[in-house]
């Protein structure tokens, strides 16, 4: 197993000599690449084996590829798929859509060794939910949010990829960018329990999650959920989730303090993963020093998530496209 509770980015499409030697001896559990680093396909699956190389093991790497907005890799190499909310609402059957959707998506991962996706997303839809936010869901209503993520992780699964249930415990009621500043979802806990926490609370057994940087002035009215030790606890108790967490990116303006900071108390809080995305050396460095050695629940809870990791099942890719195009015409 991995000696550093935290996962990297790179910072181009290939492995420079500092991060070869940087990765060796911070060993992290595993990677996360974005556009930066994504030219092709041949060059991707490269990166990701060289990657693996660098640290000996089948280390997890990760990316962003909800679909729409946030989509790593891109034409014209790879798929073009609408924004969720768009897809939920134009599908003859959505739900039928959603599974198509995601198992072309982890084919394409798959494919260029990719096989962790952070997805699915259970923040529900609200009138004042961010911009940035909003067309990356699946909708408002409860249940079919949770159907609809349901399927993206078993959809995820069944084509070889794990996904990443994000963002605990949700915060679609946020109306600021959590990009640039700090949401803060100050209602009753008892309406926060009955609509936001519920779909999490629904989908605990997913075995990898992402917490969102958000305040709860519920149950912490100073600390982001991502650094509150009673945010994390709360996670763990009353939402039931007790899958490997991650912070969200580590790197991100809703968050005060040096990066260094960030990574200690979201360690302490009981965040089990630091994730640090943008890929600077001395970032990186910092991080990898605060963050420490994984602690035995979260080797645990890395291990059961990484088991989950199959051979994908063979299906109709040219069927299955043609099925998605009829659904959305």
């Amino acid at each position: 197993m991995p000696n550093t509770a935290a996962i990297f980015g790179p910072e181009g499409p290939e492995v420079t000599a500092w991060e070869r030697d940087f990765f060796r001896d911070a060993d992290p559990l595993g990677f996360i690449v974005f556009a930066r680093n994504i030219e092709r396909p041949e060059q991707v699956h490269r990166l990701t084996s060289d990657l693996r190389e660098v640290v000996g093991r089948d280390a997890p790497i990760l990316i962003d590829q909800e679909g729409g907005r946030v989509q790593r890799m891109r034409s014209p190499h790879w798929r073009e798929y609408l924004p969720a909310l768009d897809q939920m609402q134009q599908a003859r059957d959505p739900m039928r859509a959603q599974w198509i959707r995601n198992r072309l998506i982890a084919a394409e991962l798959y494919d260029v060794g990719i096989d962790v996706n952070c997805a699915p997303l259970a923040d529900l839809v609200e009138d004042q939910t961010h911009p940035v936010l909003r067309n990356r869901l699946y909708g408002s209503d409860i249940d079919n949010v949770v159907q609809a993520a349901r399927i993206c992780a078993e959809a995820h699964l069944d084509g070889g990829v794990l996904p990443v249930l994000k963002h605990i415990p949700g915060y679609g009621r946020a109306h600021v960018d959590s990009h640039k500043d700090l949401p803060v979802m100050d209602f009753p806990l008892a309406d926060l329990e009955a609509r936001d926490f519920a779909p999490f609370k629904a989908l605990n057994d997913i075995a990898m999650g992402m917490t969102a940087h958000m305040v709860v002035p519920a149950i912490d009215p100073e600390a982001p959920a991502t650094t509150s030790p009673a945010m994390m606890h709360y996670i763990r108790t009353k939402i039931g989730f007790d899958g490997l967490i991650m912070t969200d990116d580590l790197s991100m303006e809703a968050l005060s303090g040096t990066i260094s900071d960030r990574a200690t108390v979201a360690i302490q809080a009981g965040c089990d993963i630091i994730l640090h995305c943008n890929g600077k050396q001395n970032e990186m460095q910092a991080v990898a020093d605060a963050a420490g050695e994984m602690t035995p629940a979260a080797i645990t809870r890395a291990n059961h998530a990484l088991s989950q990791r199959k051979t994908p099942t063979n299906i109709d890719i040219l069927g299955l496209e043609a099925e998605l195009t009829t659904l959305l015409d």
